[in-house]
This record gives C-alpha cells, sequence and structure tokens, in this order.
C-alpha cells in the first residue's frame, strides 16, 4: 500500500501554491485534480472575464505571469499562465480525479476517489467555492418560471439577446456580467448596498498592498477602509458601460412570480432571466465523513490553516478564515508557504 507525506487536493491556484513551496521539501507528495487540464475553477469562469490587476499582482510563487498586451489579463491568458506554470515545476498531478471521501484510519488519511484509493500522512484541501456557488433564498423562488443561472455557469450574453434581465449582485462578477449583458438585453440591477466603484487609477494592486502589509503585520498606508475585494475594478469593460450609463442600482425584491418579481411596493416586473452574482461557499463536500464542518467551515488554530482537530489536515484557499485573502491570486502564496512551514513541523515532531 502506497503512502504518500502529502497529498493536495485541488489543482488550482491554492493546490499549485502549496505545491511550489513542497517542492523544496524532500516529503513525497501528490495533487489530485478533478479537471482534465489545467486550470483549476478558472475554466468555469465566462469567456469574457478580466483579472482586475495587472500581470505583476496577477502571478503565483516562484515564477510571474509574463507581461502582455493586456493590461488586465483575460481568462485565457491566466489559465495559459497556469498550465506553463505546473509545466515549469513538473508538479506531480493525477488528473480527471474526483475525491468523494476523506476518513481517518489511525494516523493515515483513506481517501476515496473515481480513480481509486489512496494514502496519505497528512492532507491538504484545496478545493476552492467555484463548485459550491451561493443563491440566496427567495419567497416563491418555486413559482419563476423563467431561467435562473449563477455566474459560475454564465458564459456569455449571446443567449440572452433581447430579453428581460435581473442581475443580482454588487460585486467586481456582477458589474462585469451587467456590463456586457446590457449590450444585448434590456437589464436592471439589484444589489445589498449601493455599488464601490473604484477610481480609475486604483485596482487590485491595493489589495495585494494590503494582503501584504496584513500579512507582515505593518501599518496600512492605503485608504482601504473602502478598498475591499467586493469594490469594482473600472476595467476596460466597466468604463464603456459607465459610458453608456448601465450603473444604477437598486435594493433588493420582495419575492418571485410566475413571470418575473415582486418588488417591495407591491409593483410587479417581468424578468426572462436572473443572473445571480451572489458568490460562493466553501466545497467541502469530499471532507463531510470526517464530521468536523461547523456552518460550512473547519476550525483552525489561530493564525495557521491546520486543523484544529485534525492536526494533520491543512485547509488553504476558502477564504478569510483559512488565511488573508488566500481565495485570491496574490494572497495565496503567503498562506500556502505558511502551511507548508507548519507541514514540515508537523513531520519533524511526529518523526
Amino acid at each position: 500500500m502506497k503512502q504518500y507525506d502529502v497529498i493536495i487536493i485541488g489543482g488550482g491556484q491554492a493546490g499549485l501554491s502549496v505545491a511550489y513551496f513542497l517542492r523544496r521539501t524532500n516529503l513525497e507528495y501528490l495533487i489530485l485534480d478533478n479537471q482534465t487540464k489545467p486550470g483549476g475553477s478558472w475554466l468555469q469562469t465566462w469567456d469574457s472575464l478580466k483579472l482586475f490587476s495587472p500581470a505583476a499582482y496577477s502571478s503565483l510563487s516562484g515564477w510571474g505571469m509574463p507581461k502582455s498586451e493586456e493590461e488586465y489579463p483575460s481568462k485565457t491568458t491566466f489559465i495559459d499562465y497556469l498550465t506553463r506554470y505546473e509545466n515549469r515545476y513538473n508538479f506531480p498531478i493525477q488528473r480527471d480525479t474526483v475525491v468523494n471521501s476523506v476518513v481517518k484510519e489511525g494516523a493515515i488519511f483513506k481517501i476515496d476517489t473515481s480513480k481509486g484509493t489512496f494514502y496519505s500522512k497528512t492532507v491538504v484541501s484545496a478545493t476552492g467555492t467555484a463548485r459550491n456557488p451561493f443563491i440566496p433564498a427567495y419567497p416563491d423562488n418555486e413559482k419563476y418560471m423563467g431561467k435562473h443561472i449563477h455566474s459560475h455557469a454564465y458564459l456569455s450574453p449571446d443567449i440572452f439577446k433581447n430579453q428581460r434581465v435581473l442581475v443580482v449582485g454588487s460585486g467586481n462578477s456582477g458589474a462585469q456580467i451587467l456590463a456586457e449583458v446590457s449590450k444585448h438585453a434590456f437589464t436592471k440591477w439589484v444589489t445589498l448596498q449601493e455599488p464601490h466603484f473604484l477610481a480609475d487609477d486604483i485596482d487590485g494592486r491595493y489589495l495585494f498592498e494590503e494582503a501584504n502589509n496584513t500579512y507582515f503585520g505593518k501599518t496600512n498606508n492605503v485608504a482601504s477602509e473602502k478598498i475591499t475585494l467586493s469594490s469594482i475594478v473600472v476595467v476596460q469593460t466597466i468604463k464603456e458601460a459607465r459610458e453608456r450609463d448601465v450603473f444604477h442600482a437598486v435594493r433588493p425584491f420582495k419575492s418571485f412570480y410566475e413571470k418575473g418579481i415582486i418588488w417591495d411596493n407591491g409593483d410587479k416586473e417581468p424578468f426572462d432571466a436572473v443572473i445571480w452574482c451572489t458568490g460562493f461557499k466553501a466545497n467541502l463536500d469530499h471532507l463531510k465523513s470526517l464530521e468536523i464542518i461547523n456552518d460550512n467551515q473547519i476550525k483552525t488554530n489561530p493564525e495557521s490553516t491546520q486543523s484544529s482537530v485534525l492536526p494533520n489536515l491543512w485547509l488553504v484557499g476558502y477564504g478569510n478564515w483559512t488565511g488573508f485573502a488566500s481565495a485570491t491570486i496574490y494572497g495565496v502564496g503567503k498562506t500556502a508557504r505558511k502551511t507548508v512551514e507548519e507541514i514540515k513541523g508537523f513531520f519533524d515532531i511526529n518523526q
């Protein structure tokens, strides 16, 4: 029975970041990835997606994304970068492998997958959130006869031509999708609060600086009380839509009816489709059998990604509860480095 030192579940940006630092150790590790090719969750994003930082601030540890003519890299450019990153470091990856469950057998993890059973002394779960899209509950949702689509499943605006489309969600995904759908359809935008657009000269580089300052315990020099991951970066598509006067957000509606939605004042408005840009939750289904999930999270040690219940389990890339900005390209590297330091310490103690 082959037994690995470390198995990383998930081959996206979080899994690759952990692998980058593991390759510097003498530990034997393997990445199990459910995709058939490199790219992780980026393979499921919409066609026109733009990153909101230049290439230098959209890179993983060890090797920066090569510069291109694009100020903000596209989905295709970033997937190409991840592919070349994998090849550059020759990570051991088993593709097209879905992890069904992880169970503890003594001091070892038994990992049941679509391609057989694997055993490992430690596990790093890095499956992210893309497979668990969140759509908020609304009264009479089941009565609505139109199309529901989450941003996770959105690819292009073509299917919405000449339709009435409601876009829900105030972040970068909501704004970018609204910008392009509004060229082809009548649109309305619903957000919990008034959306926050950054100034034209501010982008993800400021979030990168904030992540650095937080990680190193420095005083933040950026006026970041209004700069968050939900702030909208004014990439070219947003500028163009702003010129068309597209961005008029209204607060949430009360309920659905058969043909559309009902506003708080009782007015009904028909819509052919609702696009939910309402985010994701951590994808932890494969860890359910460990019985340590509470409110879709697993408790970790303070300032750590290590499970406080199972000391040979780590979680990377799910959000701030697994490291500040760890679900972002620019934030996950620091979390990954610290995680591998903890894994090395675990083996030092338990050898």
